[in-house]
């Protein structure tokens, strides 16, 4: 593969002909703009009715660093005091939050328990204490925070990391063998009635959220977890299957739920507006190695079960249901703001989160990582042409690097998205959003290089944080751990 590691590339000049040089349509300003020279990524902007003060948002990310109770550790309280430190005005849901137990990603996943609210306040006033330290004593007066809840589905592994225990909507003719389970077992399939308790857990968790002092909730609908598999559970038998009637009805139940237990809690969805067919690494490329350039996996060759693709020739979206989708948001069921993403880290990363190196359970990416972030930042700006008035936060900007405040102040600016989100960027370099609005030199060194450690981490067990770049995870002994793992992968390689 032929494509050019970012981070060689030294100046705007450059990085532009590049993007050219790969047919890309990607605006690129000139020059960042701080706040008081009113740049676009300064200006506030009205959700629900909440002002909120920029155009920068921390997106949610799955914690592995809690107590097995379900507790904030030191380590989650610390990253959350970055999110205060960011400059973000908007912090989308800070942590993937499951409602009950065995929805948990991992053991270490926050959770809701009645016990856990008060560790709960208390993470959420770290944030915003450590947020009116560094901007001011009205800081947070425009400052938005929500909580994500979330149910894992078939990517729960509630008690241990490497023991998958799945709750699913429907059995998948490619992701239950990709994914180990037996496609003849029921017993993993989550009854009408236990949709319906879970509905239930989503309202309970919102009730704490609210509570406590969360001004939203979002209600995680993406990256292959149990609200985005719904979706897509065209074979699903029941209520909660079938048309869009059906496949909508657990996203509908559960934000009436919320909107009549606690009528002042704003509601975002973090939604995969497209999905594709699971990737994996082709073995004829590298002599039978793990890490070949992905390819499609094999699949039905018409009606895969996909939510946002073409069923016929699922490497291509189909946006004709996600806009559907968003209308209703906006009109009927009183959505507040949409986070737009795409695909699952676990099953297609390629078009989900753009990297130049894979993590461990990953492959080479098939395509120039910057053809998959421009793939959705057009995705979003066609979908904000036909859904006015639904305001949206954008991804897949963390592999700009450098060149992140350029782009991201043009797409503000051109209309093509309300918010830009930054996730694995956070980690190691959190108040990048700070020092651009003040003018500051990039600290270049602290700049995201996607190396993909704070997701081989978490696949082998250790906490997820930026090894390479943060001097606290560097220092930690879950860095030497990580060595170690490396090292493995290296010798079957080769």
């Amino acid at each position: 593969m032929s494509y050019r590691r970012l981070g060689a590339i030294k100046s705007l000049e450059d990085f532009t002909q590049y993007v050219d040089s790969l047919g890309l349509e990607l605006p690129v300003d000139e020059r960042s703009l701080t706040q008081a020279e009113g740049s676009p990524l300064a200006e506030p902007i009205t959700v629900g009715e909440f002002q909120v003060g920029n155009r920068w948002a921390v997106h949610p990310m799955e914690g592995w660093d809690g107590t097995t109770d379900g507790k904030p550790s030191e380590y989650t309280i610390r990253r959350w005091k970055n999110f205060g430190l960011s400059g973000c005005k908007l912090i989308w849901g800070g942590e993937a939050f499951a409602v009950q137990p065995d929805g948990r990603a991992n053991p270490n996943q926050l959770h809701y328990r009645a016990e856990n609210r008060e560790p709960m306040r208390k993470l959420l006033d770290t944030l915003t204490t450590a947020h009116t330290e560094r901007f001011g004593p009205n800081a947070t007066d425009d400052l938005l925070v929500g909580l994500q809840l979330t149910h894992s589905g078939r990517f729960s592994r509630p008690n241990k990391k490497d023991k998958l225990e799945p709750r699913i909507a429907y059995h998948h003719p490619v992701l239950d063998q990709k994914f180990g389970i037996d496609p003849g077992d029921d017993t993993v399939v989550l009854s009408d009635d236990d949709v319906q308790r879970l509905i239930d857990a989503y309202i309970t968790s919102a009730r704490m959220a609210y509570e406590i002092g969360f001004r939203f909730v979002d209600v995680k609908h993406c990256h292959g977890y149990l609200g985005h598999e719904f979706l897509s559970a065209y074979s699903r038998p029941g209520p909660y299957g079938g048309d869009f009637e059906g496949r909508t009805r657990f996203l509908r139940e559960i934000i009436a739920g919320i909107n009549s237990a606690c009528p002042d809690l704003m509601i975002g969805v973090r939604l995969s507006l497209f999905d594709w067919v699971s990737f994996r690494p082709d073995p004829e490329k590298t002599g039978g190695g793990k890490f070949g350039p992905g390819i499609p996996d094999e699949h039905p060759d018409r009606d895969y079960p996909g939510f946002g693709c073409n069923r016929d020739d699922p490497v291509h979206a189909e946006l004709s249901e996600p806009i559907r989708l968003l209308k209703l948001m906006r009109d009927e069921l009183n959505v507040a703001m949409v986070n737009v993403s795409a695909g699952s880290p676990y099953y297609n990363p390629h078009i989900q989160r753009p990297a130049f190196y894979p993590p461990s359970d990953g492959y080479q990416p098939p395509e120039d990582p910057l053809v998959g972030c421009v793939r959705q930042i057009l995705a979003v700006r066609d979908v904000k042409q036909q859904v006015p008035g639904l305001p949206l936060v954008g991804s897949a900007y963390s592999y700009f690097q450098e060149f992140l405040p350029n782009v991201a102040q043009a797409v503000v600016r051109d209309g093509w998205v309300d918010f830009v989100g930054i996730g694995r960027l956070v980690l190691s370099y959190w108040d990048m959003p700070a020092d651009v609005l003040e003018g500051k030199p990039l600290k270049t060194k602290q700049v995201c290089r996607t190396f993909s450690d704070c997701t081989t981490a978490p696949r082998n067990g250790l906490l997820s944080g930026c090894f390479p770049l943060d001097e606290y995870y560097k220092s930690s002994a879950a860095a030497e751990e990580l060595k170690q793992v490396k090292a493995r992968l290296r010798t079957d390689l080769q």
